[in-house]
């Protein structure tokens, strides 16, 4: 029986299939992404998804979608859907044919028409700008033929296309297929099909197909795509044929063969840890000679900080220390005065996140951990954790310096430069400028891994500079943010008010390896943070018995970003709450980790498959919101698994 389990007979039920969403991806920056029955909900799904480097790398979705007409006797049963205006209008209703879905090892639907059974397989080539999808005709007593009628879109995924006359609607003949390039800049999209076929060209524009989701999300939700014509191709029982898109010219000839190879490199989803190591995987990207971690799909690109959080869960918990070198020195090359891109690459970078270089020495941490080998990571990162050192405290830009009690103060008015970043109006949700606990918590475990370091390996001069800063830091950590009445730390101290706002924040002072709590303060941390902020899919970012709390997720892009950070729960704070209480109570936290991990099963087939989301609500349920799959949240959830299973092994 396959691990993902989703209930046949609601996948005709709109309700229930529009909900779940598919995601593969080519490891090369593309992605595939749509609901299980096929009908594109987002603005971001499409089936061809790809960076374009004449437009700064950003995302654009060539192929739409792809309906596909079965043909017996001259009557034509259309596969596809598409919503269209009106309530409940959906064109055709492909969906009432569907017989069986599974996504092990890919993308899988199984449709009945009378005696006519289809099999259709969507692949998206790994490390290659290459789409298929394998048609397969298992049962049929007439003969049939296949209709395939592709939709183009040829936009950036944040937009929407609308008819116009500048698409170039001409096409030029590829063997057994067309290569169209609507508009220029783009790369031609190469239609082609592993045996010989009739391409019937007749140009035409779909109107008004609509999008649920982002209509939900107060965004524009129509959009025209353009139909070039279909193809038709005769198939017998028990034959396949595939349908290829690429930017590059195919050999038809070799597209069963590749096909199966790429089935074969799949990694199985029969299992909840296979399934994280899966989602795992897609978020890498290797692109010209170097490897990123994109923060989200389908909408977010590359993130600094979120590179830092996630890449430890995403790489060492598969054991892939060789992802995890790459990333960390693809984001070296990139450090500018201190501080990593936080978004946007080279003259579009960002350098913004005042944690993001701090979260850097943890992930070497891990780094260094999994190798086994502190001097390795001195002699390869050495210098530039100095320099951030360095910088931190001389001062950098938006007002970030070392002030004389050793902790680190940040931010301008106006600006938001810690993970909880949501603007409205120009205005930080959660204006954080002052001491932060979560950065100082940071800042204390960089100086004193770096010392660590630097007194193993011989660094004197910077042992003899340093040495006296992490005293004073615990010292100052302790007098400024403990809040000795309700035994827990506040979030924010400035010149005027010490925050007591019950957040997440200050969970990192008792997770991270380094620690300027004492242990009866980091149990007081740990017993507030599960009274208050703990739910069955994250942490709450703020107290529900705070007036500011927002317990739900939903609304315009204004209403969610004032509940982004103000009550929203986030996955990837379980890791560190994991490991803090495993930190403090060892096994006897094994039943909690157990719980967090139990409790993200049943996400496999919800929301995003295989996967686990961006946020869910603060407020029961705790509904999934956000981007169907995050990089942080598989991550932490991932080495949650991680720590229990060392655990396991420890109490036997």
């Amino acid at each position: 029986m396959a691990y993902l389990n989703l209930n046949k007979d609601e996948l005709i039920n709109l309700e229930y299939s529009l909900k779940k969403e598919i995601l593969s991806t080519n490891r090369a920056g593309g992605y595939c992404s749509t609901s299980i029955i096929l009908c594109n909900t987002r603005k971001y799904h499409g089936l061809m998804v790809l960076p374009i480097k004449e437009f700064d790398d950003e995302n654009h979705i060539l192929l739409s979608s792809v309906d596909e007409t079965i043909i017996q006797h001259g009557k034509t049963f259309n596969l596809g859907i598409h919503k269209f205006p009106g309530i409940g209008i959906y064109e055709p209703k492909g969906h009432k044919y569907i017989n069986d879905f599974s996504y092990d090892p890919t993308p899988t639907l199984v449709y009945r028409v009378g005696g006519v059974v289809v099999k259709k397989e969507l692949l998206f080539v790994h490390n290659e700008e290459h789409f298929m999808i394998r048609y397969t005709l298992l049962d049929a007593h007439s003969p049939t033929r296949l209709r395939i009628k592709p939709f183009l879109a040829f936009r950036n995924i944040h937009k929407l296309s609308k008819a116009n006359l500048h698409a170039n609607t001409k096409y030029k003949n590829v063997a057994n297929g067309v290569k169209y390039k609507l508009y220029s800049g783009f790369p031609y999209l190469n239609m082609q099909l592993n045996k010989k076929n009739e391409f019937v060209a007749s140009p035409d524009w779909y109107y008004n197909i609509e999008y649920l989701e982002e209509l939900n999300r107060g965004y524009d939700y129509q959009e025209d795509l353009f139909i070039p014509g279909f193809f038709e191709i005769p198939i017998k029982k028990g034959e396949s044929v595939i349908f290829s898109a690429s930017t590059s010219e195919i050999i038809p000839a070799g597209l069963t063969r590749k096909f199966e190879a790429e089935l074969k490199r799949r990694l199985p989803k029969d299992s909840f840890e296979n399934c994280l190591k899966n989602a795992a995987s897609q978020f890498l990207v290797q692109r010209d000679k170097t490897t990123e971690i994109v923060a989200g799909y389908p909408w977010f690109g590359r993130w600094g900080r979120d590179t830092f959080i996630s890449l430890p869960g995403l790489t060492l918990c598969a054991g892939d220390i060789k992802s995890c070198k790459q990333v960390l020195d693809t984001m070296t090359h990139e450090l500018k005065g201190g501080l990593f891109p936080n978004i946007g690459k080279n003259h579009n970078a960002a350098f913004n996140s005042v944690d993001a270089p701090l979260w850097f020495f943890w992930s070497l941490q891990m780094y260094a951990k999994a190798l086994g080998n502190n001097k390795t990571v001195w002699h390869d990162y050495g210098k530039k954790m100095k320099q951030i050192l360095g910088n931190y405290r001389k001062g950098m830009d938006f007002n970030i310096k070392m002030h004389h009690n050793g902790l680190i103060w940040q931010g301008e008015h106006g600006r938001a430069l810690t993970w909880m970043d949501a603007v409205v109006d120009g205005k930080p949700v959660t204006p954080r400028c002052g001491y932060a606990v979560e950065i100082n918590a940071l800042w204390y475990n960089a100086i004193c891994f770096t010392l660590q370091l630097a007194k193993e390996f011989g660094d004197s001069a910077f042992t003899k500079e340093w040495e006296n800063i992490p005293g004073l830091i615990k010292k100052s950590f302790t007098d400024i943010f403990w809040f000795e009445e309700k035994q827990y730390l506040y979030d924010l101290v400035d010149n005027e008010i010490s925050d007591k706002s019950v957040r997440p924040n200050q969970v990192f002072a008792v997770s991270l390896p380094y620690s300027p709590l004492e242990e009866t303060q980091m149990k007081g941390v740990l017993t507030v943070i599960e009274k208050e902020l703990l739910t069955p899919k994250g942490l709450r970012t703020l107290a529900p018995k705070n007036p500011k709390y927002h317990g739900r997720y939903e609304g315009n892009q204004a209403e969610r970003d004032n509940a982004y950070h103000q009550g929203t729960a986030w996955p990837w704070l379980l890791g560190h709450f994991a490991e803090a209480n495993f930190k403090v109570y060892g096994t006897d936290a094994i039943p909690l980790a157990e719980n967090i991990i139990n409790n993200f099963r049943e996400d496999m087939t919800k929301y995003g498959l295989s996967t686990i989301p961006e946020i869910y609500d603060g407020d029961p349920p705790q509904h999934s919101r956000g981007a169907i799959s995050q990089a942080w949240s598989v991550g932490e959830i991932l080495r949650t698994y991680c720590m229990l299973q060392e655990y396991k092994k420890i109490k036997q």
